[in-house]
């Protein structure tokens, strides 16, 4: 019996500070992915990406009214937690028969608070969901127990939340490709401005484990990679079906399996794919030949994520990277003319205001062509957070605020004042440079930077002001 699906990112995202700030507008691909098994099995599936259609709560429930789904399926981040619970209670509002049920990294982690918190959500899918949702939708359906399926959390008949068993990872290369066709693809644009964009992910998870990254947990710290031919195809339908050569690859680190990679730019030329992209990296996953091909083949941009001035920092985190090797890195990138973006966290909570200065500072001496500095952010699931519970340094237990670009949590040798005195300190000594200023009125981009400022540096003073 087919069942109608509804999967939904919650309204209300788009007024977080992670969406103004940093200007996010990326499609759910992991909504998208689920959505096409459940099509594959002759149910019926709407997707509604509130945050990039701008939905408010009022307009949910409209579609809740129209649509009439049997299950509801809600996306949760860690920040985006109080907007799904308010999510559901408007499902269960309009019909308390539709049944709710969560998923994402955060409700992964914290699936027993969400089900003991939030009297409106039956049901928490940990873990990856493709398998796990079509499972639990058919075995609703039927009318079946739920026991058997694994990686479920539910109450069980005293109310006591409780989980069926461990969730399993899937294999990506039986993934049908994500339902697109569900999104509202022309809506996704490159910093707001009229350029469609198209995301793609080749691979899954990262096997460093740094302590602040909830997806390599989520993931269970290994990478796995998708068939190149099926990347390629379903690149190639993307260009004749939006009309777009413009895509972005969201995968932790695209290039961290090098025979994979060879493989996918050798087959980007060989199809005649002309597509500008842009992906991250690690500067221990590239060199200088590899490098030169990425930007010959169409790579516009690439992210590193360097996190931190300090070596003794890189090593506690577990980053495993050599501080050298990033600057010899950075120099190439200039030297073949090519784009990078630098990525770093202030804020460890070992770390002294010095400490943090080495990270500006370095910063500066790479000089990429834009840095982007956040807070360190303890995320239930990882390392960081578990140290921060431990020594009491979580100064805010407000979920909304974990956008990395508020500070949640003070250190052993500084304060919240003292960490965000540094995050102003960072970008005004980043982006208020002639050189860098220069560099911007030449490439046409001057108002892109100062939208950048504005985010990064005048609304944080405003926001403290405030408190």
């Amino acid at each position: 019996m087919a069942a109608k699906v509804l999967l939904a990112v919650p309204p209300g995202c788009d007024k977080l500070e992670v969406y103004q700030v940093m200007g996010l507008r990326a499609p759910p691909l992991g909504l998208a992915w689920i959505a096409s098994v459940l099509e594959s099995r002759g149910h019926e599936v709407k997707i509604v990406d509130s945050p990039t259609l701008g939905l408010t709560i009022g307009d949910f429930i409209k579609i809740l009214k129209s649509w009439s789904p049997d299950v509801v399926g809600l996306s949760s981040l860690t920040p985006t937690i109080r907007l799904a619970y308010k999510a559901a209670r408007a499902v269960k509002v309009v019909d308390e028969g539709i049944k709710v049920v969560i998923g994402g990294v955060h409700a992964t982690f914290m699936w027993r608070e969400v089900l003991e918190k939030c009297p409106y959500v039956d049901y928490v899918v940990l873990g990856e969901g493709e398998e796990t949702m079509p499972q639990l939708v058919e075995a609703l359906e039927k009318g079946a127990k739920l026991r058997g399926i694994q990686g479920i959390a539910l109450r069980n008949e005293s109310g006591e939340a409780v989980q069926t068993g461990p969730w399993r990872l899937v294999d990506l290369e039986k993934l049908p490709p994500p339902a697109r066709h569900l999104l509202p693809m022309d809506r996704y644009t490159v910093f707001g401005k009229p350029v469609k964009v198209v995301h793609v992910m080749a691979s899954r998870g990262c096997p460093y484990g740094c302590i602040f990254c909830a997806t390599s947990y989520y993931f269970g710290r290994r990478v796995r990679f998708r068939r190149v031919e099926q990347v390629l195809d379903e690149i190639a339908e993307c260009i004749d079906k939006y009309k777009t050569k413009i895509f972005a690859f969201t995968d932790d680190e695209l290039t961290i399996n090098k025979r994979w990679f060879e493989s996918f730019l050798k087959g980007l030329k060989e199809r005649g794919l002309d597509i500008q992209w842009t992906c991250g990296s690690r500067v221990d996953s590239v060199d200088e030949r590899l490098l030169a091909r990425m930007f010959s083949s169409g790579c516009t941009t690439i992210y590193f994520g360097v996190e931190s001035g300090s070596q003794e920092t890189i090593n506690k985190i577990g980053k495993r990277i050599d501080l050298r090797l990033a600057e010899k890195v950075f120099e190439v990138i200039k030297k073949i003319g090519g784009s990078a973006v630098a990525t770093f966290v202030l804020g460890f909570p070992w770390e002294t205001v010095d400490d943090m200065r080495k990270t500006v500072k370095f910063a500066l001496k790479l000089d990429p062509d834009y840095a982007q500095f956040t807070y360190a952010t303890p995320y239930p699931g990882t390392p960081l957070y578990e140290m921060a519970k431990k020594y009491d340094l979580i100064v805010d237990r407000d979920w909304s605020h974990y956008t990395t670009v508020r500070p949640v949590m003070r250190g052993f040798r500084f304060t919240i004042k003292d960490v965000e005195a540094v995050f102003t300190e960072a970008y005004t000594r980043f982006y208020v440079r002639l050189k860098f200023l220069v560099r911007q009125i030449r490439l046409g981009v001057f108002k892109d930077f100062l939208k950048t400022i504005f985010n990064n540096i005048v609304l944080p003073r405003l926001r403290g002001w405030l408190r």
